[in-house]
C-alpha cells in the first residue's frame, strides 16, 4: 500500500498543497515541522510538514505527527480545538486553522480573568476526552480567538490517558492545569486567588523532577 493509498478521501493532496498559495507561520528549528497556513477545499488549514527536514529527522517527525493526529481526533468535537485533522502524507498533517493570537503576543491587560476561567474549563474538557497536552505552560500553545475565547494548539507532546494508572493520569492532568495557573500568575496575579496559588506552588515542587521539556527533552518555545 502506498502512502497515497493509505489516506483516501482526504480534503486535498500533497500536489494540491504544493500548488497552493501558502503563508509561513513558523519555520521552526531542525527537529520542528515547517508550519504554514493554506486555503484549500473551501477551508483554511494549518499544515505541519517535515518533508524538507533532513532524512534523519523525518522518522522522528512522523512519530510526532502521528501523536498529534491521534490527540486531535480525541478532541475534535470540542470547541477550542481543531475541528478536523488528517494525514496529508507520511511527512505532514493538516488541521483546521484556528484564527487568533497566542498569549505570547498579547498585552497582559487583554488576558482577563474570564478568559482564564474559560481556559481552565477547556483543559478539563480535554481531560474528560482522554487527552493530556503536557505543554500548555507555553504561551505559544494557547490562543485568544477573535471572540475572546481560548483555544489550544500543538499536540505533539500529548498523550492519551486511557489505560494509565490513576495516579499518573491525575499527575499529568495536574501538570496541564498548572499551565493555566501559570497564566493567572503572569496575566492576572491579583485575581488568581489563594487556591490556585497554592496548587501552582505544589505542582511546581514536583514538576522540577519531571524529566521532559517539550518533547524528548528538546527546548520549548516560550
Amino acid at each position: 500500500m502506498t502512502i497515497k493509498d493509505a489516506f483516501p478521501g482526504q480534503p486535498f493532496t500533497r500536489a494540491d498543497f504544493e500548488k497552493a498559495e501558502k503563508v509561513l507561520l513558523r519555520d521552526g528549528r531542525l527537529f520542528n515541522a515547517v508550519v504554514t497556513r493554506v486555503t484549500l477545499a473551501g477551508r483554511t488549514w494549518t499544515v505541519k510538514d517535515f518533508s524538507t527536514r533532513p532524512f534523519f529527522v523525518r522518522p522522528f517527525g512522523r512519530f510526532l505527527l502521528a501523536r498529534e493526529l491521534k490527540a486531535a481526533h480525541y478532541v475534535a468535537d470540542i470547541d477550542g480545538f481543531a475541528a478536523e485533522a488528517f494525514r496529508l502524507d507520511e511527512n505532514a498533517v493538516a488541521l483546521t486553522f484556528i484564527p487568533g493570537k497566542t498569549l505570547a503576543e498579547l498585552p497582559r491587560e487583554e488576558v482577563t480573568p474570564a478568559f482564564l476561567i474559560c481556559l481552565e474549563e477547556l483543559i478539563k474538557s480535554m481531560h474528560r476526552a482522554g487527552i493530556v497536552h503536557l505543554d500548555i505552560r507555553s504561551n505559544g500553545n494557547v490562543l485568544m480567538r477573535p471572540d475572546k475565547t481560548p483555544a489550544v494548539i500543538d499536540f505533539q507532546s500529548a498523550l492519551a490517558t486511557a489505560g494509565m494508572p490513576v495516579w499518573l493520569k491525575k499527575s499529568l492532568e495536574a501538570l496541564d492545569m498548572s499551565g493555566a495557573y501559570k497564566k493567572w500568575k503572569i496575566f492576572q496575579p491579583d485575581a488568581m486567588g489563594e487556591k490556585r496559588e497554592a496548587e501552582l506552588t505544589r505542582i511546581n515542587r514536583w514538576r522540577r523532577l519531571w524529566p521532559f521539556k517539550g518533547y524528548f527533552g528538546l527546548p520549548r518555545r516560550k
